[in-house]
């Protein structure tokens, strides 16, 4: 917070589960030291309501009230300073706590901080308070600040249309570091799950670690994990909408954990997704491969994925080494009937891909127009019952997997496949598609192929 408030229109957001300490550290131990080591400072503290606004207050002015913060900073409180919720330093700093729609005008700061912006599930579920809080922050507070002024935002995610998340990129899946959001700024996001699903942690926790362990027992985790909704929100700061997403990673584990690739299975199939139109790289180019086991061992599993930017030209230039790749893991993995080759969506450059294919030889077909011409929430929901009842299950080799692209490096078939949300536009899909395609064609009409 220190460097956040040295930066030239510094912005920083903290996500923790409750119980975390974030507002001791971020809403009471910064700004008395801000204050107190820089002159003439001054900072807006807002929170959901007067009353913890005013706590707040409180107690960062029981510690500037300590003599050794006299010692250390050499300023003090002022004579007229009795008030919680807004006070002044003999070194000219001020300090203003408010409820966030209480109103601040009149007072300019250096730095905001917000607190909790919502009291609770009732309130982070009404529409009417989503906008009021929106509209406080964009028209009361951060016209208070000064030019170049700071804003930190903390607080436990409620909803993902919240303060927060009408501020972060559409496709956030919780990662932390400086992130470009929505209102043209780069945020300094630190996100800490309580159980860790993101692969670069702030923390360094592996996947499935726990937060705080000395003062936290996983016992005390299985109490809300049960939940769905509040265990998404509260504690692993990615809310979803009531309706939620499709599928969930632990319904592809086995005891918690993803499997090896199978010694034997029946065989192996590529699932690619290049629907690009002629000369275009904006989207992805993916593509998952499966194994697929009829009678013994687990019936459906994940392998190995990929993503790439590639312009549509060059598709059938790259997709010998999709071939290549199956018929790889076809050996690795012992398929009895080797290779089923690749199953490509029959639209854009898929098309000229599969006529290709046609001319060279490879073993390549087009998903079935059934599937194509369905929606893509149509698609997911057809194959759903799959994923949950334990048919379909990930490699350790496609769950622990890092790749980047467009700039970030992640496992981006977990992003995109467990991220899917019903009913929203322009999501980063194509190994979701992939998924879902893969999934239909091993496991639909007529149990396979």
């Amino acid at each position: 917070m220190e460097r956040i408030s040295k930066t030239p229109h510094g912005r920083a957001m903290f996500f923790m589960p409750p119980g975390s300490a974030k507002s001791t550290y971020a809403s009471v131990v910064f700004p008395s030291r801000y204050l107190g080591a820089e002159k003439n400072r001054k900072v807006i503290l807002a929170s959901y309501g007067d009353d913890l606004a005013r706590k707040m207050g409180r107690r960062t002015r029981s510690i500037i009230k300590q003599k050794r913060f006299k010692g250390i900073f050499g300023c003090e409180l002022t004579a007229e300073s009795s008030a919680a919720q807004e006070f002044s330093l003999t070194n000219g700093s001020e300090y203003i706590a408010t409820g966030i729609l209480g109103g601040v005008t009149g007072n300019r700061a250096n730095g905001i901080i917000i607190d909790d912006p919502v009291k609770g599930r009732e309130q982070a579920d009404s529409p009417t308070i989503r906008d009021k809080t929106w509209d406080a922050y964009n028209d009361d507070l951060k016209t208070r600040l000064i030019p170049g002024g700071w804003v930190v935002i903390i607080q436990t995610r409620w909803h993902e249309d919240d303060l927060a998340g009408r501020i972060l990129p559409e496709d956030w899946k919780g990662e932390s570091g400086p992130i470009l959001c929505r209102d043209g700024n780069v945020w300094e996001v630190v996100c800490l799950q309580a159980r860790c699903e993101v692969q670069n942690d702030p923390l360094g926790r592996k996947i499935g670690e726990y937060l705080w362990p000395q003062w936290f027992s996983e016992k005390h985790w299985a109490q809300f994990e049960s939940n769905v909704r509040t265990w998404a929100s509260l504690y692993q700061q990615l809310p979803r909408p009531l309706e939620g997403t499709l599928f969930k990673v632990e319904n592809m584990l086995v005891n918690g954990a993803p499997i090896p690739w199978p010694q034997r299975c029946d065989y192996v199939f590529a699932v690619m997704d290049s629907a690009l139109k002629a000369g275009d790289k904006n989207d992805g180019t993916g593509v998952t491969y499966f194994a697929r086991n009829r009678h013994i061992g687990h019936k459906l599993i994940i392998l190995d994925w990929d993503i790439t930017q590639i312009e549509s030209d060059l598709i059938a230039e790259w997709f010998p080494n999709v071939m290549s790749r199956v018929e790889e893991l076809a050996r690795l993995c012992g398929a009895r009937m080797g290779s089923a080759g690749s199953f490509v969506e029959d639209k854009g450059s898929g098309i000229t891909l599969l006529q290709r294919a046609a001319r060279s030889g490879w073993p390549a077909q087009a998903i079935d127009s059934k599937l194509t011409s369905m929606s893509k929430d149509a698609r997911g929901t057809g194959v759903s019952d799959f994923v949950h009842c334990g048919d379909v299950k990930i490699s350790e080799h496609a769950y622990n997997k890092i790749v980047e692209y467009k700039g970030r490096s992640q496992n981006h078939f977990l992003s995109q496949f467990f991220g899917y949300r019903l009913g929203i536009p322009n999501q980063s899909d194509d190994l979701y598609d992939t998924g879902v395609y893969g999934i239909a064609i091993g496991l639909g009409d007529s149990d396979g192929l």
